[in-house]
Protein backbone atom coordinates (compact mmCIF):
# COMPACT_ATOMS: atom_id res chain seq x y z
CA UNK A 1 0.00 0.00 0.00
CA UNK A 2 1.12 3.82 -0.67
CA UNK A 3 1.05 6.16 2.09
CA UNK A 4 1.19 10.22 0.90
CA UNK A 5 1.00 12.96 3.59
CA UNK A 6 -0.43 15.74 2.25
CA UNK A 7 -2.21 19.47 3.12
CA UNK A 8 -5.68 19.22 4.47
CA UNK A 9 -7.94 20.68 2.85
CA UNK A 10 -11.46 21.80 4.14
CA UNK A 11 -13.14 18.61 2.12
CA UNK A 12 -11.25 16.52 4.32
CA UNK A 13 -12.75 17.33 7.58
CA UNK A 14 -15.77 14.81 7.80
CA UNK A 15 -12.85 12.08 6.92
CA UNK A 16 -10.66 13.67 9.47
CA UNK A 17 -13.72 13.57 12.31
CA UNK A 18 -14.54 10.49 11.20
CA UNK A 19 -10.58 9.02 12.14
CA UNK A 20 -10.69 11.01 15.36
CA UNK A 21 -13.84 9.27 16.37
CA UNK A 22 -12.88 5.48 15.17
CA UNK A 23 -9.29 6.06 16.94
CA UNK A 24 -10.57 7.54 20.40
CA UNK A 25 -13.07 4.85 21.15
CA UNK A 26 -10.51 2.32 20.27
CA UNK A 27 -7.66 4.19 22.32
CA UNK A 28 -9.19 6.37 24.43
CA UNK A 29 -11.40 3.93 26.92
CA UNK A 30 -10.98 6.79 29.64
CA UNK A 31 -12.88 9.28 28.13
CA UNK A 32 -16.38 9.79 29.94
CA UNK A 33 -19.15 9.23 26.88
CA UNK A 34 -20.53 12.91 27.69
CA UNK A 35 -16.84 14.16 27.20
CA UNK A 36 -16.32 12.55 23.75
CA UNK A 37 -19.55 14.08 22.49
CA UNK A 38 -18.82 17.42 23.44
CA UNK A 39 -15.46 17.27 22.05
CA UNK A 40 -16.96 15.74 18.99
CA UNK A 41 -19.15 18.68 18.90
CA UNK A 42 -16.10 20.80 18.76
CA UNK A 43 -14.62 19.26 16.11
CA UNK A 44 -17.31 19.73 13.68
CA UNK A 45 -16.93 23.50 14.67
CA UNK A 46 -13.61 24.04 14.45
CA UNK A 47 -11.39 25.15 11.55
CA UNK A 48 -8.59 23.18 11.03
CA UNK A 49 -6.89 25.98 9.06
CA UNK A 50 -5.79 27.69 11.94
CA UNK A 51 -3.56 24.52 12.07
CA UNK A 52 -0.29 22.92 10.18
CA UNK A 53 -2.43 20.20 9.36
CA UNK A 54 -1.30 17.30 7.24
CA UNK A 55 -3.28 14.33 6.36
CA UNK A 56 -2.01 10.71 5.63
CA UNK A 57 -3.73 9.31 2.70
CA UNK A 58 -3.67 5.60 1.58
CA UNK A 59 -6.17 4.37 -1.23
CA UNK A 60 -7.42 7.96 -1.90
CA UNK A 61 -8.79 7.85 2.10
CA UNK A 62 -7.47 9.37 5.11
CA UNK A 63 -6.46 7.28 7.17
CA UNK A 64 -4.60 9.34 9.77
CA UNK A 65 -3.69 13.03 10.48
CA UNK A 66 -1.58 15.46 12.35
CA UNK A 67 -2.05 19.26 13.35
CA UNK A 68 0.93 21.54 14.57
CA UNK A 69 0.68 25.01 15.60
CA UNK A 70 3.91 26.26 16.42
CA UNK A 71 5.91 23.42 17.70
CA UNK A 72 3.82 21.69 18.97
CA UNK A 73 1.68 18.59 18.00
CA UNK A 74 -2.09 19.56 18.61
CA UNK A 75 -3.19 15.98 17.07
CA UNK A 76 -2.22 12.99 16.03
CA UNK A 77 -5.20 10.05 15.38
CA UNK A 78 -4.90 7.00 12.99
CA UNK A 79 -7.66 4.90 11.77
CA UNK A 80 -7.64 1.76 14.61
CA UNK A 81 -6.81 -0.24 11.39
CA UNK A 82 -3.34 1.11 10.87
CA UNK A 83 -2.68 1.53 14.07
CA UNK A 84 1.03 -0.10 14.62
CA UNK A 85 2.25 -0.31 11.22
CA UNK A 86 4.60 2.64 11.86
CA UNK A 87 2.73 5.33 10.45
CA UNK A 88 2.24 7.28 13.24
CA UNK A 89 6.22 7.35 13.69
CA UNK A 90 5.85 8.65 9.81
CA UNK A 91 3.85 11.52 10.66
CA UNK A 92 6.13 12.11 13.63
CA UNK A 93 9.02 12.25 11.68
CA UNK A 94 7.22 14.39 9.18
CA UNK A 95 5.88 16.83 12.14
CA UNK A 96 10.00 16.95 13.44
CA UNK A 97 11.84 17.21 10.21
CA UNK A 98 9.36 19.21 8.18
CA UNK A 99 7.51 21.10 10.59
CA UNK A 100 9.92 21.72 13.55
CA UNK A 101 7.56 20.07 16.08
CA UNK A 102 9.43 20.36 19.73
CA UNK A 103 5.74 20.02 22.02
CA UNK A 104 3.12 17.32 22.85
CA UNK A 105 0.62 16.55 25.30
CA UNK A 106 -0.63 13.62 25.77
CA UNK A 107 -3.32 12.43 28.74
CA UNK A 108 -1.69 10.47 31.20
CA UNK A 109 -4.58 8.04 31.30
CA UNK A 110 -3.33 7.27 27.75
CA UNK A 111 -0.31 4.93 28.17
CA UNK A 112 -0.11 3.95 24.40
CA UNK A 113 0.12 7.12 23.56
CA UNK A 114 2.78 7.53 26.01
CA UNK A 115 4.61 4.96 24.97
CA UNK A 116 4.65 5.75 21.67
CA UNK A 117 5.72 9.18 22.14
CA UNK A 118 8.81 8.33 24.22
CA UNK A 119 9.91 6.28 21.39
CA UNK A 120 9.97 8.91 19.34
CA UNK A 121 12.11 11.09 21.52
CA UNK A 122 10.17 13.07 23.49
CA UNK A 123 10.09 13.25 27.33
CA UNK A 124 7.85 14.47 30.06
CA UNK A 125 9.05 17.59 31.56
CA UNK A 126 5.48 18.88 32.96
CA UNK A 127 2.29 16.96 34.57
CA UNK A 128 -1.46 19.18 34.62
CA UNK A 129 -4.34 18.02 36.92
CA UNK A 130 -6.80 19.06 34.33
CA UNK A 131 -7.16 19.11 30.38
CA UNK A 132 -7.04 22.36 28.54
CA UNK A 133 -10.90 22.26 28.40
CA UNK A 134 -10.26 21.84 32.47
CA UNK A 135 -11.69 18.37 32.71
CA UNK A 136 -10.28 15.79 34.75
CA UNK A 137 -7.76 14.27 32.31
CA UNK A 138 -4.41 15.18 33.75
CA UNK A 139 -1.70 16.00 30.54
CA UNK A 140 2.03 15.12 30.33
CA UNK A 141 3.28 17.97 28.71
CA UNK A 142 6.51 16.53 26.84
CA UNK A 143 8.89 18.25 24.74
CA UNK A 144 11.35 16.14 22.23
CA UNK A 145 15.19 15.58 23.78
CA UNK A 146 17.83 17.15 22.60
CA UNK A 147 19.56 14.27 21.56
CA UNK A 148 16.63 13.44 19.07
Amino acid sequence: MDFQIIKYQPQYKNQVISVWEKSVLATHHFLIGKDFLEIKALLHDYDFEVLEMFCLIADHKIIGFIGIYQSKIEMLFLDPDHIGKGLGRQLIDFAVTKQGARLVDVNEQNTYAKTFYEKAGFQVYERTEKDDFGKDYPLLRMKLSESS
